[in-house]
């Protein structure tokens, strides 16, 4: 079992920043992938940003020269760096570890964009 606990979210500013943490009960090293997601109410749960193990990245094409997915595996750690935010980033963002094609989620951080 992975538990996944997610900090960092928080009222923002349009054009602000923020960065997201998401720190795992074990080592990453051999998670399958990475990522983030988000949910806007009313919304459906949608992927942000994904980091697999050999190392390539996807973003969504929303947040592509904004956002920024990186992993710490000495700190059991996944982060997202958030640029430029905007009202529509608004949502609750949930981190996620695939652990031999077992999905494993977080309880999620809110994050606000609004002046």
């Amino acid at each position: 079992q992975v538990q996944l606990v997610e900090s960092g979210g928080g009222l923002v500013q349009p054009g602000g920043s923020l960065r997201l943490s998401c720190v795992a009960s074990q080592s990453i090293f051999s998670f399958n992938a990475l990522s983030w997601y988000r949910q806007a109410p009313g919304k459906q749960r949608e992927l942000v940003a994904r980091k697999n193990s050999g190392g390539s990245t996807n973003y969504a094409d929303s947040v592509k020269g904004r956002f920024t997915i990186s992993r710490d595996n000495a700190k059991n750690t996944v982060y997202l760096q958030m640029n430029s935010l905007k009202p529509e980033d608004t949502a609750v963002y949930y981190c996620n570890a695939m652990v031999r094609e077992i999905p494993y989620w977080g309880q999620g951080t809110q994050v606000t964009v609004s002046s």
